[in-house]
Order: structure tokens, then C-alpha cells, then sequence
């Protein structure tokens, strides 16, 4: 018998494990506090395990230095004392392993992170990055939870991973193959809707009396590396509350370490104007982790006064000296607030700033700071009218732990709404998306109420039309609608098209598209001309290729019909079937450098 629901937050800074025993006689979510290295050689229980992966070199750390119980030998470590290590040794250490599964043209299969770096040896995929950090909390659950029963292994319990709900079906894919690589078998929950689900786990019954039937609800998740809005309405079927995801946003890379990040370079301009210092790339480095830990400090408690800053020495002029300055609230609320919450219309967008002809792979970073902007763009794509702006709000992730940010991002809404905005509490922003996937593996046994939520996409297959050959004329792409967003999970459908054909042999592709705004569009529904929609993006095509057997020798032409399954775990999936055998092949996304799109 299955004992345990495990939620985990794999977040892009930190991770959380939250699980509930379901033989309690009161089944509650439970915190699974995450053994990792604090420093090399010194083990702790922490509640987050930060989501970075220190790389060091050989020799670089007395032998068994990155040893543990649970990890045995090793020549990396995941957590704390990587994080710890991030500022001092930047190039040797993977952050926003999660975020790497979105980057643009890279092949997410080879070893390309810490990036830069230009050493295979010494780097990790980005699948294989996400696959270190799960193995990390599996190895660690089996020693604490499983060492004398291992029918109480993670491998053997019901597992659900959160994911940014703008993650399209590729990075979803790729989340679920780094977690059968560890043998685990996960289900896929958005980051929004987990926060709700803790939400709602925090009210029981009582949520009912706190919104009500025709309230929009926007989860506003801000963490250290990533911005995430989701809308979840609220209706009334049959006379019952009932809860519906009907929108998600960008994948927007903006957060808490672009703020802290801010705010070390404006210490380093004071710095360099009293003391005639210029700091150079490593010592940025720590002093932006100085910073976050003054922000946090600072935000945190409004009677905290000034924070000293300290940077180490470098150069003849500073031998064995430290640099000492400090960061006030006024500084970092001017700086934070005005900086990245400043108030807007709600018909402002991010301005895209002009980039160079010549622009290097990797993350693509917001280039606008103003995350009030992206908010605004969000609402404005997905709320046709003032009246379907947001009633409430729930606020997640470390950065809304201040009460300043969530003041100023509520009064923004509440001008552009204008109508009163509730602000939904009772959960902690660091921990709350675990707790949630937690509540939702119950829920998915019948226990609590479900958002309805399905497909955050729309997807499509390209079809070449056929046209006679005209000098300087590209005949269009049309579009077909395979699978309409809100598409339940576990939901199947054959495809009624005809003339689709494989070669065995050889490697086959399909153009695939993807849209999370186009919820008008239903199965079968045809786009003439799918590359002038600028709502509908092209994903890396999907490939297959036919082996020969004895009764289909290579080059032969295979008549197929496709079947669209979005699966229970979340994640997207296109077969090939024979007409005549009835033989099935799966198609897999093509994630290449060489890909003719990004994702």
C-alpha cells in the first residue's frame, strides 16, 4: 500500500518537500526538513534546499568533502553549502537549473551548465541538472524515511512536482524524463495552483465564506528567479463553489536575484564614489549575496535598522582589508519598489529593449525590470473587460513576503480595476507550492475540492498546403487544433486527418505549435495561414523514426493516423499509428542546438 503523498516545489532558487502520511488518524501535510551540506564536511536539516549544484574542481576540496550517507562519494554537491558557494566560485556553480529547461536553441540533453564554463567534464545537461537536485531529495527521503522499510522508498509513493504554469509541453517532458532517470514516476501540478491548493488546505472549509461565485482570483508568484500570474475563476456549478484555472502567464525571468543583483551595483557606484574602488566581477558577486541577505533583513522587520555590507579585498590597494558599506530601507525600498513595482497603466507593456544583431545563446532574461508592466500585460491579455479584473489576490514566493511589495502591487490593481481587491492570506510564501502539491496528490483521491484546470495550451499540428510552385511565393502553413486549452488530463484523441505518411528508415518530422491565449480554439479547427497568428508560437518539431522489419523493408511509405494524449501526469503526447498493423510510435520533440525554432 502507497503511505505517502509527496509534494515538491522544484523551484528555480529553492526546493521544498512537503508529504502526508495517509495511515495518520488526521492526514495532514507534514514539512520533510532536507539533510544537505551546509559546508564541506558539515551536514544539516534545512526547510528549503537551495536549488544550486556546485561543480568544484579536482583537488579543489579535501577528498570526501561533498560525502554523505545518503549521496555516498561524490564529486558535487546540491544545497546550501553550493548556494554559499556561488558568490566566490560563480563559474563552478548551476543556478535556475529549472529556467535552463525553457533557454533558447541550446540541446537541453548535453553539457552546457554552469554556463561558460567550457568544461564537459565539469558540467551537467539541463535535464541531467533537474535529475541532481530530485536525486538529492530522493536519496535523502530513502536514508531519513526508508533505511529499514524499503517499501517506504520515494520510488514506491505518489509524487507530485510543481512546474511553472508557463512551462510548455517540452520543458514539461523533460522535467518528467530527468525523474524517470532516478526512477521516480511524478505528476505535473502548476506553481500557482499548488499555492491555491495550500490556500485552501489553510481555510478548510471557511475558503467558501472568502470569495464567491464570479470572483477572478490572481495568483501573483514572485520568486528569487522567475515571475509566474495565473487567473483562477470562481463558479458556480449546481449550486456548488467550483474553481477553474482559465489562464497562465509568460514565462517571465524576473524576480528577487534581479532585485538583489540591482541593488549590489547601486552599493558598488556608492563605493566607488567614496572610497575610488571599482569592483570587479567576483566581488559583484558577493556583494549581491550580502544584499539578499540584507533585504531580506530589512523587509522583514520594519524596526531593523541599516545593514552592513562587507566585500573582501582585492588588488595591491586593498591587501588584507575588507570594503564596509551599508544598505537602509530607504535605499532598498526605492530601490525594489520604484525600481521594479512602479506604478503603471493598465495598457503599459514591457518595453523590449533594441537588442544587437549578434546575441549569444542561453537564458532569455526580461530586459525590462518592471514586473507591474508584465502584470498589466497579463490582465490586459486575458481580461476582456474592467469588470473581469481581479477580485482577489494571493501572493506567493519569497519577494511577496514584504508588506510593501504586496501593498503597491494591490494598489495597483485596485486603480486599474477599480474595485476593492481582497487579499487572500494564511500561507507561507516559501513553503506553500509544496504544501499544495501535497494537498493536490489527496486531492487527486477524492479528498477536497479540484481546481479545474486541464491544458494551460493550445497545440497544433503545421500541415504544408499544396499549391502549385509560384516564383518568390511561400505557400502558407495551415494550422489544425490537436488539443484546446482546458483539455482535461488524461484525455485522448485520434486525429481524422488524412495523408499523413511516414518513411522507414528515416527520421520523420511533424511542425508543432503551441498558444495559451487562443481558448476560442476547439479540435479540428483549421488556421489557414498559422505563421501570421503572433498568439501562436512554433515549438521544435516532433520526430520519429520507423525501424524496417521483415514485412516493411526502408523506404517504404507508412500510412498513420495520430492520437493526442494529455496524459495524468501533465505532459503532452503525439502516436503514430499504423493503418494496417496497428502499430504505435511515439514522437519525441527534437530540442537541438540546430532547432528551427525556439521554444
Amino acid at each position: 500500500m502507497i503511505r505517502y503523498l509527496i509534494g515538491i516545489d522544484l523551484g528555480t532558487t529553492n526546493s521544498v518537500v512537503y508529504y502526508i502520511d495517509k495511515t495518520k488518524e488526521k492526514p495532514l501535510p507534514e514539512l520533510f526538513k532536507v539533510p544537505q551540506l551546509t559546508e564541506a564536511g558539515e551536514i544539516s536539516e534545512e526547510e528549503l534546499l537551495p536549488s544550486f549544484i556546485y561543480i568544484p574542481d579536482d583537488k579543489e576540496l579535501p577528498d570526501g568533502s561533498l560525502n554523505t550517507e545518503w549521496n555516498g562519494k561524490a564529486s558535487f554537491c546540491v544545497g546550501e553549502f553550493a548556494k554559499k558557494s556561488s558568490p566566490k566560485v560563480p563559474l563552478k556553480v548551476i543556478t535556475s537549473a529549472k529556467s535552463w529547461l525553457c533557454a533558447e536553441n541550446i540541446d537541453k540533453n548535453s553539457p552546457v551548465l554552469p554556463w561558460n564554463r567550457n568544461n564537459p567534464e565539469k558540467q551537467l545537461s539541463p535535464v541531467e541538472a533537474i535529475k541532481s537536485i530530485l536525486e538529492h531529495i530522493k536519496n535523502a527521503w530513502n536514508y531519513k524515511m526508508a533505511s529499514t522499510d524499503k517499501n517506504l522508498s520515494m520510488e514506491k509513493q505518489i509524487i507530485v512536482v510543481t512546474v511553472p504554469a508557463s512551462f510548455d509541453t517540452v520543458a514539461r517532458e523533460l522535467t518528467v524524463k530527468a525523474a524517470a532517470q532516478i526512477d521516480l514516476k511524478i505528476i505535473l501540478l502548476e506553481e500557482p495552483q499548488a499555492a491555491f491548493y495550500s490556500w485552501l488546505n489553510n481555510n478548510g472549509e471557511m475558503w467558501r465564506k472568502k470569495v464567491s461565485t464570479g470572483n477572478t482570483i490572481l495568483v501573483c508568484d514572485i520568486g528569487g528567479g522567475t515571475t509566474d500570474f495565473s487567473l483562477i475563476k470562481v463558479r458556480d456549478e449546481s449550486g456548488n463553489l467550483a474553481l477553474e484555472r482559465v489562464a497562465v502567464g509568460n514565462h517571465i525571468l524576473l524576480g528577487g536575484d534581479n532585485m538583489d543583483l540591482t541593488m549590489a551595483y547601486k552599493v558598488a557606484t556608492k563605493i566607488n564614489a567614496k572610497n575610488k574602488i571599482t569592483l570587479d566581477t567576483y566581488q559583484i558577486h558577493g556583494l549581491t549575496y550580502a544584499c539578499r541577505e540584507a533585504k531580506e533583513a530589512l523587509m522583514a522587520d520594519p524596526k531593523a535598522k541599516a545593514q552592513k555590507l562587507t566585500v573582501l579585498g582585492r588588488g595591491s590597494s586593498v591587501i588584507a582589508s575588507t570594503i564596509s558599506s551599508e544598505l537602509s530601507r530607504g535605499e532598498v525600498e526605492e530601490t525594489i519598489i520604484d525600481g521594479f513595482f512602479a506604478e503603471c497603466a493598465l495598457d503599459d507593456a514591457p518595453v523590449d529593449s533594441r537588442r544587437s544583431g549578434f546575441k549569444t545563446f542561453g537564458l532569455k532574461y526580461e530586459t525590462d525590470p518592471s514586473i507591474t508592466k508584465h502584470l498589466a500585460q497579463f490582465l490586459k491579455t486575458n481580461c476582456k473587460t474592467q469588470e473581469e479584473l481581479p477580485n482577489c489576490i494571493l501572493f506567493n514566493g519569497g519577494v511577496t513576503k514584504a508588506n510593501s511589495i504586496r501593498e503597491r502591487i494591490t494598489s495597483v490593481i485596485t486603480k486599474w480595476a477599480n474595485h476593492e481587491i481582497k487579499v487572500l492570506s494564511g500561507t507561507n510564501p516559501d513553503l506553500a507550492v509544496a504544501m499544495g502539491a501535497s494537498c493536490y496528490a489527496n486531492v487527486r483521491e477524492g479528498k477536497g475540492i479540484r481546481i479545474k484546470a486541464g491544458s494551460s495550451y493550445a497545440y497544433y499540428l503545421g500541415i504544408e498546403t499544396s499549391m502549385p510552385a509560384v516564383p518568390g511565393f511561400v505557400p502558407p502553413t495551415q494550422g489544425l487544433c490537436v488539443l484546446p486549452i482546458g483539455t482535461e488530463e488524461g484525455s485522448a484523441f485520434d486525429l481524422d486527418y488524412s495523408g499523413l505518411g511516414l518513411i522507414v528508415g528515416e527520421n520523420s518530422e511533424f511542425r508543432f505549435y503551441s498558444s495559451k491565449i487562443a481558448r476560442e480554439d476547439k479540435f479540428g479547427k483549421i488556421i489557414d495561414d498559422i505563421a501570421k497568428e503572433s498568439s501562436i508560437e512554433e515549438l521544435p518539431p516532433l520526430a520519429v523514426t520507423l525501424p524496417p522489419t521483415a514485412d516493411i523493408p526502408a523506404g517504404s511509405l507508412v500510412p498513420v493516423k495520430l492520437r493526442i494524449e494529455f496524459t495524468e501526469t501533465g505532459t503532452l503526447q503525439v502516436w503514430c499509428i499504423n493503418e494496417k498493423t496497428k502499430s504505435e510510435w511515439k514522437l519525441d520533440f527534437e530540442v537541438r542546438k540546430d532547432s528551427s525554432s525556439a521554444n
